[in-house]
C-alpha cells in the first residue's frame, strides 16, 4: 500500500467520526523552523539541553538556566504556525470531540486557534514562584521577550521565576495525566511528528488501540510505535496533513 491509499484509507475513517484525538510532537514544528533543542545540533554553549532542564540545574545555576530559556522564548518568538498546525486547528473546529495532546513547548499550537489543548509537558511562555509562594497563582502566562533581568522575578513574592515545562526528572502533572487518558476514548488517535520514546507520552497511542480506536502514526520515518499501530504512514506532517485535509474536503 503506497502513500496515496494510506491516507485515503486513513481519510475514509475519520468521515463521520465524532471522537478524534492527536499527539504532536516535534516533527509538526519542524517546517515552521523551531529548533529542536536536543542532539547534535541542539547544543547551546556547549551545553546539552538533558544537563539545563533539571530542577537541580536550576537550583545550581538558575541564571544559566533562564538564560538558555530566555534564548529559546526568543527564538520561538521569531516562528509561525505552519499548514499542519493549520489543519489540525480546523479539525478542533469541525470535529465535535476533539483533543490535541501535544509534548510541544513552543506555543505554535495555541498560535494557530487550536481548541481542547492539552500541554503534556507544560508550555515555555507560562512560568510559576520557584518558592511556590501563597500570593502566585500556580502558574501564569508571561510572553515577555527578553526578560529585563535574569533570572526573572516573581512578581507577588520577589523570589525567582522557573519556566512552566516538565523538567527532566518531574512527573507529569496528575490533571494533565486524567484528561489525556480520557482523551484516549476515542474513534481515532493520532500521533504526528513524534518519535514515541518519550514516555509516559509514547504510550498512549497503545492504550488508546487497546480502547478500540483506530491509531494512526505520521511521522517522517519509521518509529517503535509503526508496527504496534494500525497506519503508518510516513513524510512530512506538513504535507500529509494538508493531503488528509484535502481528502476530507473532497479536494483533488
Amino acid at each position: 500500500m503506497n502513500n496515496a491509499d494510506r491516507l485515503q484509507t486513513v481519510a475514509d475513517r475519520l468521515r463521520d467520526k465524532r471522537r478524534v484525538t492527536v499527539l504532536t510532537g516535534a516533527g509538526v514544528s519542524a517546517a515552521s523552523g523551531v529548533p529542536t533543542f536536543r542532539g547534535p545540533d541542539g547544543l547551546w554553549k556547549k551545553q546539552r539541553p538533558e544537563t539545563l532542564a533539571t530542577a537541580d540545574a536550576f537550583r545550581r545555576d538558575p541564571r544559566v538556566v533562564w538564560e538558555w530559556y530566555d534564548w529559546r522564548r526568543q527564538v520561538l518568538s521569531t516562528k509561525v504556525p505552519n499548514r499542519a498546525h493549520e489543519v489540525l486547528a480546523a479539525w478542533s473546529e469541525r470535529f465535535p470531540n476533539f483533543t490535541l495532546i501535544t509534548q510541544n513547548v513552543d506555543g505554535l499550537h495555541e498560535r494557530a486557534g487550536t481548541r481542547n489543548l492539552i500541554r503534556f509537558h507544560g508550555s515555555i511562555w507560562e512560568v510559576l514562584c520557584w518558592d511556590r509562594c501563597a500570593n502566585a497563582p500556580g502558574r501564569w502566562w508571561d510572553d515577555t521577550v527578553p526578560f529585563p533581568q535574569i533570572p526573572p522575578s516573581c512578581p507577588h513574592c520577589g523570589g525567582m521565576l522557573r519556566p512552566g515545562v516538565v523538567w527532566f526528572g518531574e512527573p507529569i502533572d496528575p490533571d494533565v495525566i486524567a484528561k489525556s487518558t480520557d482523551a484516549l476514548d476515542c474513534d481515532v488517535f493520532f500521533t504526528v511528528g513524534t518519535s514515541a520514546q518519550v514516555f509516559p507520552a509514547a504510550a498512549l497511542a497503545h492504550e488508546a488501540r487497546h480502547r478500540g480506536a483506530f491509531t494512526v502514526e505520521l511521522n517522517l520515518e519509521s518509529t517503535p510505535s509503526s508496527n504496534a499501530v494500525d497506519l503508518s504512514v510516513q513524510g512530512p506532517a506538513t504535507d500529509l496533513l494538508q493531503t488528509l485535509e484535502e481528502l476530507l474536503l473532497g479536494r483533488p
